[in-house]
């Protein structure tokens, strides 16, 4: 269900929006971007997306959050801080979970905090509540969207309530791009995933994704990305970029291989879509949340499509990767009313949110039984390769995902109250701070998570846990 401020916002637009379009429209034109440079189409070809390996680290990390609004934002920063706070010697040297994972993906409401993280680092972490959490950010954008100058520009065919939303973010992420992401000597690399509205696929913010359009990602700004994967059908509005598809000094990159895999198949006909400019000069971007809410599914089909688990790691050097490890954190929240409780006929609202906190529940309990799938199957593949001649593999290297969720909030009554948080950019303080704790302690109690660090602490041979491992918090 909308958030009544987000109604009464809806309402006082289209009145004002009415009275703009009854006498003057605006011409205004939101950024834009911009055709592809030979260099920047160089590095897009010869750096595929993968994470970062921080420091020359034999672990190979990654985390994804979820959508769903600043409660998605307020979870997943209370997971990221327990990988912070835990501590544990790797190699000779001290390091946190949080230091070791080279990609953050986000979602929608995840996206706002992952793009906050790859921009600002572990130290914004404690910069975020105030920044974003505890800031009346709707209330900042409804403000902003009724102000007399703003709702002349909503009456402009090229300007929607989206782009409003990017110039308050704009403001969050201080007016960084992904070059000043793409610049830095160190930290994760971000993978923030729209929809495209046409083809209804992943629309990944990443060099590739803008090598088929032939377009600059360095130029974009980090606030253009999370506005295109927050954008909600019907509340907000589709973000444009322009297609330059055949205006690379290099040519697109070919399909992926593994003719015979459907997930390949799907990946190389969705690149495909992007390369007739006549056909689709345009490509509008909304939710990310539509196609995958919990910003992996594409990250597993990248893989399944790029071959073997040794094809997939191409520029690591013999040996070298000990660790892999997949955090996985789910926000979303439960559905409002339980429908099958009465014989009524369900209301329209009622409808409307079964179809998105049910069906769409559905949709990523596919996609984690999928990643099961998936991990098995590597696994099976890792114990076949590692320490092998030639092999990126380690003897000892192994595969470990954690998967986290709202629902494993070990109390009956906090959990119902954390799931029926609604999806907004502005939530309750007190749930802020609860949603935080509740991420905290749900990473801290995971069998998975709990098995990862004793076999880090384990393999690296320390001879004391840390406070976590030894049980004291």
């Amino acid at each position: 269900m909308l958030d009544p401020a987000v109604h009464r916002w809806l309402r006082a637009t289209a009145v004002v929006l009415v009275a703009f379009a009854l006498s003057a429209c605006s011409s205004m034109r939101p950024w834009q971007n911009v055709p592809m440079r030979e260099d920047a189409a160089t590095s897009a070809a010869a750096r595929p997306q993968q994470p970062r390996n921080p420091g020359g680290s034999s672990i190979v990390a990654a985390v994804t959050l979820s959508g769903g609004g600043a409660r998605a934002a307020a979870f997943g920063l209370g997971v990221l801080q327990e990988l912070k706070a835990t501590n544990f010697i790797w190699e000779g040297r001290e390091t946190t979970l949080l230091d070791e994972v080279g990609l953050i993906s986000g979602v929608s409401g995840g996206s706002v905090l992952a793009t906050y993280y790859a921009a600002f680092g572990a130290e914004g972490l404690d910069r975020f509540e105030q920044d974003f959490l505890l800031d009346d950010f709707e209330g900042g954008l409804i403000g902003k969207a009724l102000a007399p100058a703003t709702m002349h520009e909503l009456t402009s065919p090229w300007f929607g309530r989206s782009n409003v939303l990017a110039q308050r973010l704009d403001a969050l992420y201080r007016g960084r791009t992904f070059g000043d992401l793409l610049a830095r000597p160190r930290g994760p690399e971000l993978l923030v995933t729209a929809t495209d509205l046409t083809t209804g696929a992943p629309f990944e913010f990443t060099l590739e994704q803008f090598q088929l359009i032939c377009s600059d990602l360095g130029s974009v700004p980090l606030s253009f990305a999370v506005a295109s994967s927050s954008a909600v059908p019907l509340l907000l509005t589709p973000m444009t970029l322009r297609n330059f598809a055949g205006q690379c000094a290099l040519p697109s990159p070919q399909a992926v291989g593994m003719a015979d895999n459907f997930r390949a198949r799907l990946l190389n006909a969705n690149a495909q879509s992007y390369l007739d400019t006549k056909e689709r000069p345009f490509v509008h971007l909304v939710d990310g949340g539509l196609s995958d809410n919990l910003g992996v599914r594409t990250l597993l089909d990248h893989l399944i499509a790029g071959g073997s688990m040794k094809e997939s790691f191409p520029d690591a050097a013999p040996g070298s990767i000990r660790r892999l490890v997949l955090i996985v954190v789910n926000s979303e929240r439960d559905i409002t009313e339980r429908i099958d409780h009465s014989d009524h006929v369900p209301t329209t609202g009622q409808v409307l949110d079964a179809l998105v906190f049910g069906a769409g529940s559905r949709e990523t309990q596919v996609t984690l039984a999928i990643l099961n799938d998936d991990v098995q199957r590597w696994s099976r593949e890792l114990a076949q390769q590692r320490g092998t001649p030639g092999s990126p593999f380690a003897a000892d290297a192994q595969i470990q995902v954690v998967s986290v969720s709202l629902r494993d909030v070990g109390d009956h009554r906090l959990r119902r109250s954390l799931l029926q948080v609604p999806t907004a950019f502005t939530i309750d303080p007190s749930d802020v701070r609860r949603l935080q704790q509740a991420g905290r302690e749900a990473l801290r109690a995971s069998p998975q998570f709990r098995q990862l660090v004793r076999d880090l602490v384990s393999a690296s041979g320390a001879a004391e846990l840390n406070d976590m491992t030894k049980g004291k918090r």
